[in-house]
């Protein structure tokens, strides 16, 4: 942002809810609102002028007062597996995910693993397939992409392997509705083909009135003119 506005920005962390409780399912403590809520009390009081937030996080209704300003280009959606390729997973392999979406899709396509729930962020929850704890888990691309890790995806699960959460790979530029100064410049950034594609995955989710605890993914993807959009949906 600073390099295409041509501002100066500084940067504020916000430990969320989300962030802290490490110990739980997050549909147990409150479901995806849990990883915003802070920060848009930070919106709302004027600590910050916008919030950068992983869009998959956020619940597809906002608070009323606050706007999605500008959604950049996308990452990779994909899930991906660290610790091992899909073909090298023994019968009574352990995979560790947070997702009920990742478990009923991993659960689908290989009824001989066992889905280890757990929780955490990229260090722990690579750190106990390094401990042994775990033979592979389950993350998001993106998520080692932006950390500069991406080497350590041993396989690139696609949408013919598992669908992806919502807008999994965008993020989102929040702002206070009118704040014209700030909608300005974080128009520079806007992706309009990204910001069709997870509208229509966000519909998707909105539509089942999903959250965290829905086992659900949408990925849209655009093919000359047309939009195609593939979902998955689980009871």
């Amino acid at each position: 942002l600073t390099k295409q506005t041509g501002q100066e920005v500084d940067l504020v962390v916000i430990r969320t809810t989300g962030d802290r409780i490490q110990d739980r399912p997050l549909r147990d403590i409150g479901g995806k609102g849990l990883f915003t809520k802070e920060i848009e009390e930070a919106l709302f009081s004027g600590d910050v002028d916008f919030a950068v937030h992983s869009l998959k996080d956020l619940p597809t209704r906002g608070p009323k007062g606050l706007v999605l300003a500008s959604i950049p280009e996308r990452a990779s959606p994909w899930d991906c597996l660290v610790g091992s390729t899909w073909a090298a997973l023994d019968s009574g392999a352990r995979i560790g995910t947070g997702s009920q979406r990742r478990r009923v899709q991993l659960e689908a396509l290989r009824p001989d693993i066992q889905v280890v729930p757990i929780r955490g962020n990229v260090d722990t929850r690579v750190g106990m397939v390094r401990d042994g704890r775990l033979d592979a888990v389950v993350v998001a691309l993106a998520g080692l992409e932006r950390l500069g890790r991406s080497e350590e995806a041993a396989a690139v699960l696609s949408s013919d392997v598992m669908v992806p959460a919502a807008a999994q790979g965008a993020l989102a530029l929040q702002c206070r509705e009118g704040d014209a100064r700030v909608l300005d410049a974080l128009e520079t950034v806007h992706d309009p083909e990204t910001a069709r594609c997870v509208a229509v995955e966000r519909s998707f989710l909105g539509t089942l009135e999903g959250d965290c605890s829905v086992p659900a993914g949408c990925h849209a993807w655009t093919e000359g003119d047309q939009l195609v959009a593939h979902a998955c949906y689980a009871d």
